[in-house]
């Protein structure tokens, strides 16, 4: 008896039609992931934005209603008496009994739009971002707002 072994493959249109079905499901699946990444940044950036609004007025009931002061300019600026240890008239130092209060943070958050944290000092609230930093902040206020042009106040 003469037995012949068959070896079975896929033919060519089967392959064709498994490439047109991956390229449908990649057409309506990446955009949501691309969404989603959006979606994320947004959810950082509120979750940052509050918790630091809450940290600003916490110092500022340590601190006799005064806000943080900002240090350095547009591009390196930031908010040293959060991320220090301070007393009531928010001079910095290490002493935990002369420096009771503090720190808030153990540094600023980066905006996850560009991931910076430094701290642009404004003096009204801003209309929109400027890209110079990954913060707006009114020390006068203790206002704090993301530098994105996506964000209005």
């Amino acid at each position: 008896m003469h037995s012949q072994a068959y070896r079975r493959a896929f033919t060519l249109i089967e392959v064709l039609i498994v490439v047109v079905i991956m390229a449908v499901l990649a057409a309506t699946i990446i955009p949501q992931f691309a969404s989603s990444t959006e979606d994320a940044k947004e959810s950082s950036l509120e979750f940052n934005l509050h918790t630091m609004r809450a940290q600003i007025e916490l110092y500022k009931v340590h601190h006799l209603g005064k806000s943080p002061d900002t240090v350095g300019d547009a591009t390196t600026g930031y908010l040293p008496q959060m991320t220090n240890r301070t007393n009531a008239q928010g001079k910095i130092g290490t002493d935990p009994a002369q420096y009771p209060y503090g720190p808030y943070f153990d540094e600023v958050p980066a905006n996850p739009f560009n991931g910076d944290n430094s701290v642009t000092e404004v003096t009204a609230t801003p209309t929109g971002g400027t890209g110079t930093s990954g913060w707006q902040y009114n020390p006068n206020t203790g206002e704090i707002w993301p530098n994105h042009s996506g964000w209005t106040p």
